[in-house]
């Protein structure tokens, strides 16, 4: 009798163990999905960048120092590619200050277009400035929903007793995205570019 009790707690602690480990594996899949959805949303924003310098090249004697800058920033942004199996803050820093240049060169490249009313007057030029704000949106929704699969995965992997299950098989903890440095103070405006 004794030797079936203790093949019945055996048998329980391997099917609890299964059970989180597979749950780990849920989450860290839904983590990854997410960061792929991140990259996507990247990604539509770097190829619609060739289309609108193209358009500001081609409507207007515009300042190549801008052009140049967001030439560069997509460069630098798309060379960086992270597996989101090897997703650590470092790396997600990294990306995500790659990612902040080029919003910066971006914005500035469509500040300055304001100054020319002939680049705003061609169809092209405004179609592309809407598509880059709504992938602007569509990236900060991406990153959101990042964070919270990242969160659920984070918390779920801490909690006893399948967190020495998840030490034991070597899942960690998933980086967040975080807001820029300096986001939180507002920016002036001088009226300088």
């Amino acid at each position: 009798m004794k030797k079936y009790i203790i093949w019945i707690v055996l048998g329980v602690i391997v099917l609890g163990g299964v059970s989180m480990y597979n749950g780990l594996v849920g989450s860290r899949e839904s983590v990854n999905q997410a960061w792929a959805n991140v990259q996507t949303q990247y990604q539509r924003r770097a190829d619609l960048i060739p289309n609108l310098v193209a358009t500001v090249k081609g409507a207007a004697d515009f300042e190549k120092s801008t052009i140049q800058a967001v030439i560069e920033a997509r460069a630098k942004a798309t060379q960086i590619t992270i597996n989101a199996n090897d997703l650590t803050p470092e790396k997600l820093q990294q990306f995500q200050q790659a990612q902040s240049q080029l919003s910066g060169a971006l914005g500035r490249l469509l500040a300055v277009a304001e100054n020319y009313p002939q680049l705003k007057a061609v169809g092209n030029f405004s179609e592309l400035q809407s598509q880059l704000e709504g992938t602007e949106n569509r990236i900060s929704e991406s990153r959101r929903q990042y964070n919270e699969a990242a969160q659920s995965y984070n918390a779920s992997r801490q909690k006893f007793p399948r967190v020495i299950l998840a030490n034991l098989f070597g899942f960690t903890d998933k980086p967040y995205f975080e807001a820029d440095k300096g986001s939180e103070k507002a920016p002036s405006v001088d009226g300088k570019f």
